[in-house]
């Protein structure tokens, strides 16, 4: 009786060693296994107006360059400007090597004036045969002198008349060929065409150029802008007028104010990305380097009061597109119709929400339909 009574204990005893495993395994299970609540933070729909921009990257560049260089080929003779140099509209900058062009303008020169001679000489004679002429025709009119007298004096005429046509076309034809030399010497002058920042020196003196091959370049420097890329998916409303913030990489945080000028007709389909041109309302001093990156934001125009979530609480379901709403202590995949967003994260739900619900930013795993959740400040590990 006795061993029975102690067999029993031991299996008593055994039990509620079992039970109280089992109360561990589920209490384990339930808080922190499988079936344990996820913790999530949570964010509230709230009804607000929104402020949506544009981020872009770009480049500053000249809205005009200016590449000057001769309309001839030759050597360089000298240059007097050098990288960095302001310049005044129509300052010469440097000059191309005449070689022979200065004699040639003096030869035409003489060439014109025996043309000018000549031309005097024919109007002459042109003017004694037309005195000849007409004196003969009053004595043939009274029967002085014979009709074949009269007829070459007549001819006398026309061959001084096609001489002075002559000469006109030589004087005509000398003044054109030292007209082109004189402006031929003009152009071997460099000059620049505005006001403007020599920004590179393609030639020294005693190079060969060519037509067409640039020796310096010149921008104005009060026509600079920001070549910008902005994301296609993002840019409905970009528009030429509305207002921009630039931050050039050597200018630290301190943003400068600009104006979208315009919007490339064309956009860059590798890239997806839409290009505009954003200009500086003032000219920052000194000037920056062309080339230099620069980051754009564009405010778009203001949207009016809708409910607003965090980008962050956005989840995408193969080709839905919803958020995670707590309904009591579970959850539910809410498909919603997103609007517009601004540059702090925020989005504009047009279909799905209503301002008051609260639905789910960060979660520490998948969710599922139903599962229940707790509501925690911060998840470790991830940004608020």
């Amino acid at each position: 009786m006795m061993q029975l009574t102690s067999a029993r204990r031991r299996t008593l005893a055994l039990l509620a060693a079992l039970l109280v495993l089992l109360v561990l395994l589920a209490y384990v299970a339930l808080r922190t296994g499988p079936l344990a609540p996820v913790a999530v933070t949570l964010a509230e729909v709230q009804s607000r107006p929104l402020q949506p921009a544009l981020f872009g990257l770009g480049t500053v560049e000249a809205a005009r360059l200016y590449k000057i260089g001769p309309t001839a080929a030759g050597r360089l003779r000298r240059l007097d400007v050098d990288v960095g140099d302001r310049v005044a509209a129509g300052q010469v900058l440097g000059e191309m090597d005449a070689v022979d062009l200065d004699e040639r303008v003096q030869a035409q020169a003489s060439a014109v004036a025996r043309a000018q001679a000549a031309l005097r000489d024919a109007q002459a004679r042109q003017a004694y045969a037309q005195a000849q002429e007409h004196r003969y025709a009053q004595l043939a009119a009274s029967q002085l002198v014979s009709a074949e007298a009269m007829a070459a004096k007549r001819q006398e005429r026309q061959v001084a008349d096609a001489a002075l046509a002559a000469a006109r076309g030589e004087l005509a034809r000398a003044g054109a060929e030292r007209g082109a030399s004189v402006a031929q010497r003009g152009n071997l002058r460099l000059v620049a065409p505005v006001a403007g920042v020599v920004v590179a020196r393609d030639a020294d003196p005693g190079t060969t150029l060519v037509v067409g091959q640039a020796a310096v370049e010149v921008v104005d420097p009060a026509r600079l802008w920001v070549n910008v890329r902005f994301d296609q998916a993002a840019a409905a409303g970009l528009a030429p007028g509305l207002p921009a913030r630039i931050v050039l990489r050597s200018r630290g945080e301190r943003p400068l104010r600009g104006r979208v000028l315009r919007v490339e007709p064309k956009a860059d389909a590798v890239t997806e990305e839409i290009l505009a041109k954003v200009g500086f309302e003032q000219v920052p001093e000194p000037l920056p380097p062309l080339g230099e990156l620069a980051e754009v934001t564009v405010e778009l125009p203001a949207l009016p009061a809708a409910p607003v979530i965090p980008n962050a609480a956005i989840r995408r379901d193969g080709e839905r597109v919803g958020v995670w709403r707590l309904a009591g202590e579970g959850l539910r995949f809410v498909p919603v119709t997103l609007g517009g967003a601004d540059l702090d994260g925020r989005v504009q739900v047009l279909a799905g929400l209503r301002p008051g619900e609260r639905v789910v930013v960060h979660s520490e795993k998948p969710l599922a339909d139903g599962r229940r959740v707790r509501v925690v400040a911060r998840i470790p590990g991830v940004r608020p």
